[in-house]
């Protein structure tokens, strides 16, 4: 029996359709901004597998890092116990992170960094005796697959199955300059009927949505608003974190800071799983009382995992290195000056860029967004040419590993001309 057909026996992929999907592609290494199949093929990786990869596969002072820590020791218990590879990352992390950021909690991944935040908020209003407990999200969000990211995610075919175990929330649409004094008046009716926790929100780019990208000026006023109302503001920089949207986080596009903040995907390389929810101190004050019931309950098995602080501190260097913003002021020029050619195309519905990230919006008969048929078509096509971009439905982006050449990026603008003339 083949790897292949082994894994079509004994595998349940994610965001799969079981009963049409083609036969996963069997990857044997993976190097740079390059993916190596079993036939000798190699792909290249333009989304960064799931936008996790910043500096490319197998970088050797990362792989390097980890191995070192690996016989040093790999994981430890993280409630009565602290290493130094996550007392230095969350150092490290908050020399980058906005000022107000003062306490590093770590999690797993992206939905269990949300999940801290949403509940971080809730016990913090419970700990003040202000039982507050609605949150403000934006419409076409996307924050993760457990419950409470689905809660405060949109509602759509990601969670048409939980409609009925999702808690409520207000969903408002994307700030602009036209519809911010609206949105005021509405979270003021809100708040007089219901209690107010929270505005989470993607700063800047909403990812899973198909890379819909807003100005922040509007973002930054409501940001302000929520603050003198007295709602916690949890920016989800997730996908949005370390470079993406050109600078080191979405928010530092902004003046007004969250008090909460979630990072993953990037944060380790794209080496190893791990989360971080930041916050400002006035949360972490809301848990320092002489009643035990205040303590925040939450912790994983795999909390500040040690491998994975040490593969995130040798991306952190590579990250602060000179030659990785000129990388990324690189590729944002690159793709701006692609935008310029192609923008007009009668195929193009949209096309959009912020930072590294470009993002195609094609021109089809469905109103449908992730499920519709042409992704597909995007897919095979591109892999056929040894590219992996695996589109959000009809939208085709661009989101490289830092280590992509402009050489590169031409081969990959080259194929995109050729697939909108078909």
């Amino acid at each position: 029996m083949s790897w292949a057909e082994k894994d079509k026996k004994h595998i349940w992929h994610p965001f799969t359709h079981l009963k049409t999907a083609a036969d996963p592609i069997l990857i044997t290494k993976a190097d740079g901004l390059y993916l190596y199949d079993d036939k000798g093929n190699k792909i290249i990786d333009a989304i960064s597998s799931w936008w996790v990869n910043l500096h490319g596969h197998s970088h050797p002072y990362i792989s390097k890092k980890v191995s070192e820590q690996l016989f040093s020791f790999e994981h430890i218990p993280f409630a009565d116990f602290t290493h130094q590879p996550a007392i230095e990352l969350a150092e490290r992390l908050l020399q980058h992170l906005p000022s107000n950021q003062s306490k590093i909690f770590y999690s797993d991944n992206g939905s269990t960094a949300v999940e801290v935040a949403l509940k971080m908020t809730l016990q913090y209003w419970h700990n003040k005796g202000e039982p507050k407990n609605t949150f403000i999200a934006l419409e076409n969000a996307y924050h993760g697959d457990t419950f409470g990211g689905m809660s405060v995610g949109a509602r759509n075919v990601f969670t048409n199955a939980f409609e009925n175990q999702l808690f409520n929330v207000a969903h408002i649409p994307i700030p602009t300059k036209e519809n911010l004094e609206q949105i005021k008046e509405v979270i003021g009716t809100w708040k007089e009927n219901h209690s107010m926790a929270g505005f989470i929100f993607e700063p800047l780019v909403q990812g899973a949505a198909g890379m819909m990208m807003y100005e922040g000026d509007a973002l930054e006023e409501l940001i302000e608003f929520c603050k003198q109302n007295e709602i916690i503001t949890i920016a989800d920089e997730v996908m949005t974190g370390f470079g993406r949207t050109g600078k080191f986080f979405a928010s530092d596009h902004l003046n007004s800071k969250p008090d909460i903040m979630c990072l993953s995907k990037g944060l380790t390389g794209g080496y190893l799983p791990l989360g971080v929810t930041s916050c400002a101190q006035l949360i972490y004050d809301a848990y320092i009382s002489d009643d035990k019931t205040k303590t925040f309950f939450h912790g994983h098995s795999y909390t500040a995992n040690a491998t994975a602080c040490v593969a995130a501190l040798a991306s952190l260097d590579l990250m602060e290195k000179k030659e990785t913003l000129e990388q990324i002021q690189m590729i944002e020029k690159e793709h701006m000056i692609f935008l310029a050619e192609i923008k007009t195309h009668k195929a193009c519905k949209e096309v959009r860029v912020t930072g590294t990230i470009l993002a195609i919006e094609l021109k089809t008969n469905e109103e449908t967004h992730y499920l519709n048929a042409v992704s597909e078509k995007i897919n095979s096509y591109f892999l056929s040419k040894g590219i992996l971009l695996r589109p959000l439905g009809n939208v085709v982006y661009i989101l490289p590993p830092y280590c992509i050449t402009k050489e590169e990026l031409q081969y990959i603008y080259k194929n995109i001309k050729e697939f909108l003339n078909l």
